[in-house]
């Protein structure tokens, strides 16, 4: 018999999620950084989206493996917190390495290194993120989800402003350098990660030992799973592979249609968030600080005796803004979050995030009308800074993007959880990333020949493109019907066996 499950206080939801904030923290400094990083080892335009697809393939391989093996997992920790501490130890060993790839010269080339360094970032960030999306809906009941994920959200963003700034902090308070020439990575840069690999650990840490997830009778109780579908303590014998995978093909098949539906608005914003996360640096690098777009292209590099030093400087100035950008959408997420749970229970989940959308989608394309070279100085409280004015006007784009960005951190998840089995959750949740990954897969693949091929390397039309798609997401948010009971499972084999 199901039992109603215990309403949480403010602070212990908090604690729930209190280690996204780590998590995002070291993932704002890769999104805002990477591109900047491998562009300083050598890669060009069009391939920098081909290494960015590590990051949606490492979440393609490794959430639904955590989500399932953390629902079928139960140990002094818990069910979801062992993953989540795991994960976050080998993230940190990637924040550490990365921005030293030039110091393994004599084993592998610098850009190679980078790019391992990047896919042990994102396999360890999505062995945290699987677990803690479960984890809310594990430890939140039902009246509660909306606040839930909007806390999650809030923190996530919070996270990301510090992690966007922290190098343009080191650069223009501390006094760190914020250049480099080829083959190097600037200092700002390295210690940032550094900085970030020890924020990511800590808020980790809060969360595993200031949160007690139920026993697997509680869990039961409150779930109203029946004793055939009990959590399986971890040292349950499994079943062989083949029956796991035809158990797992089923799940996928037989997805509730609230998924379905939300995979194709998935599909639209994550393809305009990859796009965003690429190309934004060479984009106002070119559009804002006027770099010839040759400067991206490394035989044209080779072929000079060094980078002019206005060159470099631009690059620098250009990269540190990035995180300047990436900040302030993520303070209006972060602001905006505060007040999603109530406006989604005023005017409907679909009505805000499809608004959400629409705001986000307009904002990307007005990315062509704020160039201006005027130089101008700007007080940011902690410095003053000079930079084109055209740097500072885009900051009002992205208060669209940061309310598009907030609702999708919160919305598809909030609508979907409802639709899940309880017993199958983490699997559900992991099996859900498929469509954070594909679409940046297809991102990754065909962004960079459109720019290449299409825009001749004129990066800010592809973040036109990027609104584009976010627009065609709002309009998908229409077509999905949300489900407030849970789904009978339609699995023929238990995934936990």
């Amino acid at each position: 018999m199901q039992v109603q499950q215990p309403r949480l206080s403010f602070w212990q939801i908090w604690n729930v999620s209190f280690g996204f904030l780590g998590v995002q923290f070291g993932f704002a400094l890769q999104n805002a950084n990477v591109s900047r990083i491998l562009s300083d080892l050598g890669a060009d335009l069009h391939s920098l989206s081909l290494f960015w697809l590590v990051a949606p393939i490492m979440g393609l391989i490794v959430q639904p493996i955590v989500g399932s093996a953390s629902d079928r997992t139960w140990n002094r920790l818990g069910r979801r917190r062992p993953f989540i501490l795991a994960g976050a130890v080998a993230a940190v060993l990637g924040m550490i390495l990365l921005p030293n790839a030039p110091l393994f010269v004599a084993f592998l080339a610098p850009m190679l290194m980078g790019a391992l360094m990047v896919a042990l970032m994102d396999a360890s960030f999505n062995v945290c993120f699987q677990p803690f999306r479960s984890l809310v809906s594990d430890m939140v009941p039902p009246s509660q989800r909306n606040i839930g994920y909007s806390i999650q959200s809030l923190l996530i963003n919070i996270g990301a402003v510090i992690g966007s700034i922290l190098p343009f902090v080191l650069t223009n308070v501390v006094g760190l350098e914020n250049t480099a020439q080829m083959g190097e990575v600037a200092p700002s840069v390295s210690w940032a990660f550094y900085i970030g690999a020890t924020v990511l650990l800590g808020t980790v840490i809060w969360t595993v030992f200031r949160t007690k997830e139920y026993s697997p009778e509680e869990y039961n109780r409150y779930k109203g799973l029946s004793t055939e579908n009990d959590v399986k303590p971890e040292n349950t014998p499994k079943a062989p592979f083949i029956e796991r995978m035809k158990a797992f093909c089923s799940l996928v098949v037989h997805m509730p249609k609230t998924m379905k539906q939300l995979a194709v608005v998935q599909f639209f914003s994550w393809f305009a968030l990859f796009i965003m996360w690429v190309y934004t640096t060479p984009a106002i690098t070119q559009h804002i600080w006027g770099v010839d777009k040759i400067w991206w292209d490394p035989a044209h590099i080779a072929s000079v005796a060094q980078v002019p030093d206005a060159i470099v400087a631009a690059k620098g100035a250009a990269g540190d803004w990035v995180g300047i950008l990436f900040a302030a959408y993520s303070v209006f997420a972060a602001v905006f979050s505060v007040f999603l749970a109530r406006l989604a229970d005023k005017f409907g989940r679909k009505t805000i995030y499809a608004g959400a959308l629409i705001l986000g989608g307009l904002s990307y394309v007005s990315f062509l009308f704020f160039q201006d070279l005027t130089m101008v100085n700007v007080n940011l409280l902690i410095t003053e800074v000079t930079v084109p004015l055209g740097a500072v006007k885009l900051l009002i784009p992205m208060i669209g993007v940061g309310i598009a960005w907030a609702a999708i951190l919160a919305m598809p998840y909030a609508m979907l959880a409802g639709a899940l089995p309880a017993n199958k959750t983490g699997v559900y949740m992991g099996i859900f990333n498929f469509t954070v990954a594909a679409p940046q897969i297809v991102s990754g693949l065909t962004a960079g020949w459109i720019l290449s091929s299409v825009f001749d390397n004129e990066a800010k039309y592809i973040i036109v493109v990027a609104g584009a798609s976010m627009l065609l997401g709002a309009i998908a948010v229409f077509f999905v019907k949300e489900h407030d009971v849970v789904e009978a499972d339609v699995a023929d084999k238990e995934l936990a066996q």
